[in-house]
């Protein structure tokens, strides 16, 4: 049995949506952000030592980090769905956008999330950090004014892992003039599979009301 330990507001929604694309069959086991601190709670360690979401196990296979939980559940589970023919630009652009989401994108929105907190402190990096957010977004922007999804014209595995930074950056509203971004978000909260993970998943602050 798949088991998604899935902690709210976080990653691991985006495997809640996968899974609900692929149609598959999963437990879920909650946990719940302290309170005080926003961290995960310490019981996460007990299924893997780095105590992150999203974390999922099959059998005797742990499985950390979501690109890695969503090309084993697409390698294993998935059919050849969500996974454009190897060989094609879509391809290309699906490998690409698959480790950009956690890469290049979520690093300046985590610096601008993390610095923050250090109020003054932080303000000789602020522009550099503004600076690399503007390039993320454009690029984002300037792919999906040519394309449906980010690996072509139909959903892949690369919209799973996109759709999270996209979210988290418009939550904060750094997604204002980036209409093709926008419309991308609303196209995505449309679909069955997502609404329904986000039934299933509990509290997400980043996503449409369930």
């Amino acid at each position: 049995m798949i088991i998604l330990h899935h902690l709210n507001n976080s990653r691991s929604q985006r495997v809640l949506w996968l899974l609900e694309e692929l149609g598959l069959d999963y437990d879920i086991k909650f946990y719940e952000r302290d309170a005080a601190t926003s961290r995960a709670p310490a019981e996460l360690k007990t299924i893997h030592p780095l105590g992150k979401a999203p974390v999922l196990t099959e059998g005797d296979k742990t499985i950390a980090e979501t690109g890695a939980i969503i090309e084993y559940l697409l390698r294993i589970h998935g059919g050849g769905r969500l996974v454009p023919q190897p060989g094609t630009a879509a391809f290309d652009d699906y490998q690409h956008f698959m480790h950009f989401a956690e890469g290049s994108a979520m690093l300046p929105l985590l610096l601008a999330l993390y610095t923050g907190f250090l109020g003054e402190a932080a303000t000789p990096i602020q522009p550099m950090i503004i600076g690399e957010i503007k390039a993320i977004f454009d690029y984002a922007e300037y792919h999906l004014i040519k394309h449906e999804y980010f690996a072509g014209d139909e959903l892949s595995g690369a919209d799973i892992m996109m759709i999270f930074p996209l979210e988290a950056a418009h939550a904060r509203g750094r997604l204002k003039g980036y209409d093709a971004c926008q419309d991308y978000i609303a196209k995505i909260h449309k679909r069955p599979a997502y609404l329904r993970a986000l039934v299933k998943g509990g509290d997400y602050a980043y996503g449409p009301k369930a």
